[in-house]
């Protein structure tokens, strides 16, 4: 934590609450998410949110490239002195919410999109977990795989199998396997968050499970039946899609779920078949 106060102090940085700044300081942990993201001299590696760059620097040694994408203008001011000697390194300041990161990676590795390949590693902040993962998973070019440092609850919800089932959960898992690596406490970060993290690998199919269109119609599906958790499927479906309860009923037979299950007790492959009887 020492080293993270003084790099801050030497530029006169405060972390800001406002973009939700907590730098992970703690060495054996930097030690885990590099040994998640095996990483050798061939790969191209998307890292959002590098802070003071104590993990970038690392990346930038075990990788071919490295484009670090950065919202705060202090810390890219930081990252351009403290690692001007990283030539493999690309620095972006953006927000990765609003900005065409495939097109940026392509440019930066000299490729056509269509041969791009790259891995994605990220302390994410917490606001913006959920939005940038599914990003990241809809993007034209999807990572081959990703290690994200995420709220632990987060984390929970989105490697629970069924019976604890949620909507962030089925549109991770619709696009990949989700491993929870990790569990970190608060205290290896500067400042101290409230909540305890975890390091989360997302391996990314070849190919999503659906199709866009029926993926679709799982999303649909399922926000209506998240709408209303603890209802059983055919009242979820009936009410918030405007149906007959007898056609919701007659939907889930078909797909061979009782209608009286909840969502959370979907599995996958359910939820699949259920988009199926609703084409």
């Amino acid at each position: 934590m020492g080293s993270i106060r003084r790099l801050l102090a030497k530029y006169d940085v405060e972390p800001s609450k406002g973009l939700g700044q907590s730098f992970l300081t703690d060495r054996s942990v930097m030690d885990t998410i590099m040994s998640a993201a095996e990483l050798t001299g061939d790969d191209i590696v998307l890292e959002i949110g590098p802070g003071p760059g104590v993990l970038t620097h690392r990346l930038a040694d075990a990788a071919r490239l490295v484009v670090a994408v950065e919202l705060d203008a202090r810390m890219v001011g930081i990252l351009e002195h403290e690692l001007a000697e990283c030539r493999n390194l690309v620095l972006v300041r953006g927000d990765v919410l609003e900005i065409d990161v495939v097109g940026i990676l392509a440019e930066a590795a000299q490729q056509d999109q269509g041969d791009l390949r790259y891995h994605v590693v990220a302390n994410l902040p917490y606001y913006i977990t959920s939005q940038a993962i599914r990003q990241l998973l809809e993007a034209r070019v999807r990572p081959e795989h990703m290690v994200l440092m995420v709220q632990l609850e987060v984390a929970e919800r989105i490697v629970a199998e069924p019976g604890e089932m949620s909507l962030l959960a089925l549109s991770v898992q619709l696009y990949g396997e989700p491993q929870l690596v990790r569990r970190v406490p608060a205290t290896a970060f500067y400042p101290r968050p409230n909540v305890a993290s975890a390091v989360l690998r997302v391996d990314v199919h070849d190919r999503p499970l659906a199709d866009a269109d029926a993926r679709e119609r799982v999303f649909g599906l399922a926000r209506a039946a998240f709408g209303q958790r603890r209802k059983q499927m055919h009242n979820s479906l009936a009410a918030n899609l405007g149906l007959p309860k007898a056609v919701a009923r007659e939907k889930l037979a078909t797909s061979g779920i009782d209608p009286r299950r909840r969502p959370q007790s979907l599995a996958i492959n359910d939820w699949l078949r259920l988009a199926e009887a609703f084409a």
